[in-house]
């Protein structure tokens, strides 16, 4: 079984087989779902390129993000910090996902009563736990039969959902998947598979048969089906029967019990683990279900947080990573947005072919909180996300990495610039063309000019191997002299200061200037 809500077109694992006296049923054949977060394979969480986890989630404040998405849940918690950690560089699987993600924010309630499917079996699992791990054969039949009708019932509340919504759904993945549920799971099937299930519990006892093998020990034994006695009872009495050795097992013979369960065992055991390994696949569907649309679920939850605050969130238009293309209207920190829990101010940008972003301008006016949003905003749009903007359109990195300014602590093994040069080493051996790198206010730790010369000297590498730069930054020799270079593929922005002091939270293009405008802070904190 395949759930394709991430991509496209691979199957999921080989299916197992029911076997009853030579009679088939493929319960993997009948149950597939063409819902997945990616087009092709399942949603897996093995990254191309491992992020540097710890400090991406510090700077750009992924935890409150991941939080707003989980919703209390620690499954969905974990899902979404998955998802966003290891996004889609190619345009097209993006915008299969967003696709996805447009018909869960036209029919939420639908979609979360399919998720409620996976999350019923899980709840019936832990308070009916059927024994289907026991070492008797009996045991692993009977706890599968339990388990696969519990499951056929899931199963067909899944097909009357299919039935009453496919056509409010116009993704490719959800088409997909209800067509295939329709298909699949129409009445002949479940009729099959009831009559499969009551067979199985063999209420009119095992039809077993055997030989006799050396020193006249059983072998080759095989379980037949039951015999069906349709015909009317007129019949059954005054038909000739052959004759039938039998042998009546006295009530108080406990070791004939035993070889009689012994007998019976052996007889079941290939049925149960068929049974067993049936009741597995249709277990491992569920969960593969749960845990393809717990991303989306996350999506939901954050989105009716933000549409509550009156937050506008667009879904963005990805481009191909060797482009270069960075536009947006009204881009706001959705972190801030969740820790505020009130609407915030939102940026316009358009840096349309450029590969420098340099930040520049007054102290407190909103500098980290935009290069903020910006890594948010790309992680985002990367594993198939709305954005926290009014319009969003940019190219895919290969990889995003952060390097902010750290305040001395314990756990630093030298001074705060040689632990900034470490860093900057780690990532440098990590980079590749089409990365993108967020700096803030780095290598600022020792005097202004030998600062500027080190991040003058970085960004250009880094510029010279199509690395995309955004570069908050006091240091005015650093700013001003990649300024008068004129460069086509820079842009230079600033914090707006009012006339009075107060400060917009707007970045506007503008020539960096020679003071941050420190005298306002001081003037606001000593009066």
């Amino acid at each position: 079984m395949k759930v394709f809500l991430m991509h496209r077109d691979r199957d999921f694992a080989p299916e197992h087989d029911l076997v009853v006296d030579g009679q088939m049923m493929t319960l993997g054949d009948e149950v597939r779902a063409m819902l997945s977060t990616y087009a092709d394979r399942d949603f897996s969480f093995r990254r191309r390129e491992p992020l540097p986890e710890p400090a991406i989630v510090q700077d750009l404040e992924l935890n409150t993000l991941f939080e707003a998405m989980a919703s209390g849940d620690e499954f969905l918690l974990e899902i979404a910090k998955q998802a966003l950690l290891s996004g889609l560089t190619d345009p097209a699987s993006i915008r299969y996902r967003q696709d996805i993600l447009k018909d869960c924010l036209k029919n939420p309630a639908v979609v979360r009563e399919i998720y409620s499917i996976p999350i019923e079996s899980l709840v019936n699992k832990h308070k009916h736990w059927m024994g289907i791990f026991t070492r008797y054969p009996s045991g692993v039949l009977s706890g599968a039969v339990q388990m696969l009708e519990m499951f056929v019932e899931l199963l067909k509340k899944l097909k009357r959902i299919a039935d009453d919504h496919s056509g409010e759904f116009e993704s490719e993945g959800f088409r997909r998947f209800f067509a295939m549920i329709r298909q699949e799971l129409d009445d002949d099937y479940f009729a099959v598979v009831k009559n499969h299930l009551r067979q199985l519990k063999f209420n009119r006892g095992v039809l077993l048969s055997a030989e006799l093998g050396r020193a006249n020990e059983g072998t080759n034994y095989l379980l037949h089906k039951s015999n069906h006695n349709d015909r009317n009872w007129i019949k059954r009495i005054f038909e000739r029967r052959a004759p039938i050795y039998s042998y009546t097992l006295h009530p108080r013979d406990e070791a004939g019990a035993r070889a009689l369960g012994d007998l019976r065992d052996r007889g079941v055991n290939l049925v149960a683990n068929a049974a067993g390994q049936s009741a597995d696949h249709i277990d491992s569907f569920l969960n593969a279900l749960r845990r393809e649309l717990a991303f989306y679920i996350g999506c939901l939850n954050l989105y009716e947080r933000l549409t509550q605050m009156g937050e506008p969130t667009t879904i963005p238009e990805p481009l191909p990573a060797n482009e270069r293309e960075h536009s947006f209207n009204g881009l706001y920190d959705v972190s801030l947005a969740l820790t505020m829990k009130q609407k915030v101010v939102g940026n316009d940008v358009n840096a349309a072919g450029k590969d420098l972003v340099m930040i520049t301008g007054a102290n407190q006016g909103g500098k980290s909180t935009f290069l903020r949003s910006i890594g948010l905003a790309q992680l985002m749009m990367q594993c198939g996300m709305f954005v926290p903007a009014q319009s969003f359109s940019a190219n895919v990195c290969r990889g995003l990495f952060t390097h902010y300014k750290r305040e001395e602590d314990t756990s630093m093994k030298s001074g705060k610039f040689d632990e900034e040069l470490s860093r900057m080493s780690a990532i440098v051996d990590r980079l590749a063309p089409d990365y993108m790198i967020l700096f803030n206010e780095s290598f600022a730790a020792t005097n202004d000019r030998e600062g500027s010369e080190i991040a003058r000297q970085i960004v250009s590498a880094l510029l010279e191997k199509h690395i995309k730069v955004f570069f908050v930054t006091h240091l005015y020799d650093l700013a001003h002299g990649f300024y008068d270079k004129k460069m086509a593929n820079a842009i230079f922005l600033r914090a707006e200061r009012l006339p009075d002091g107060t400060r917009s939270f707007k970045l506007m293009e503008g020539e960096p200037l020679q003071t941050s405008f420190g005298v306002d802070s001081y003037n606001r904190i000593f009066g």
